[in-house]
């Protein structure tokens, strides 16, 4: 028996649950979409907080190298935000087209591709946040520990529970 593109195997069992390529698409898709309702919420939250920056009075106080990295910061968060939006786009495309397999899988990629910006963008915050309220060298430390952290838990962690088991 081979694995079709839901990872079901043929006959509908597969990865020991009994249920059809369908159902198993079905299920993915509706956990993915939970995935990204957390996701969503986050990041627009983020994104929405950076957009109102420049109307604050103090922010006329950043230097050049702040306001780069606040620029560079908002493109990534906006980025961020429109690849956690893209599945449901993608799934709005290809509704009623029995393409559910493909919708699963390009939302499983944009999802993916969404929590490098999401982790660049929260880095790029604390960057931000840090080397206006205590200095640059502060700034690049956390800046640099939040992007590592969110490396070993989004992706170190994740390879180490695959290889246990």
């Amino acid at each position: 028996m081979s694995d079709d593109a839901t990872g079901a195997l043929a006959g509908g069992v597969g990865h020991g649950r009994p249920e059809t390529p369908e159902q198993r698409s079905d299920r993915n898709w509706n956990e993915l979409l939970q995935e990204l309702r957390v996701l969503q919420t986050g990041v627009q939250i983020l994104t929405g907080f950076l957009l109102i920056l420049p109307f604050q009075s103090t922010f006329s106080g950043l230097d050049r190298y702040q306001v780069a990295v606040y620029l560079a910061d908002v493109l990534v968060a906006i980025t961020a935000t429109g690849l956690f939006i893209a599945p449901v786009a993608l799934h709005r495309a290809l509704f009623r087209e029995h393409r559910k397999p493909s919708v699963v899988t390009g939302g499983d990629r944009l999802t993916r591709v969404g929590l490098v910006f999401l982790a660049a963008s929260l880095s790029a915050t604390a960057l931000l946040v840090f080397d206006v309220v205590v200095g640059r060298v502060a700034g690049w430390v956390v800046g640099g520990s939040v992007a590592v952290l969110l490396l070993g838990l989004w992706e170190i962690m994740p390879l180490a529970v695959r290889r246990r088991g």
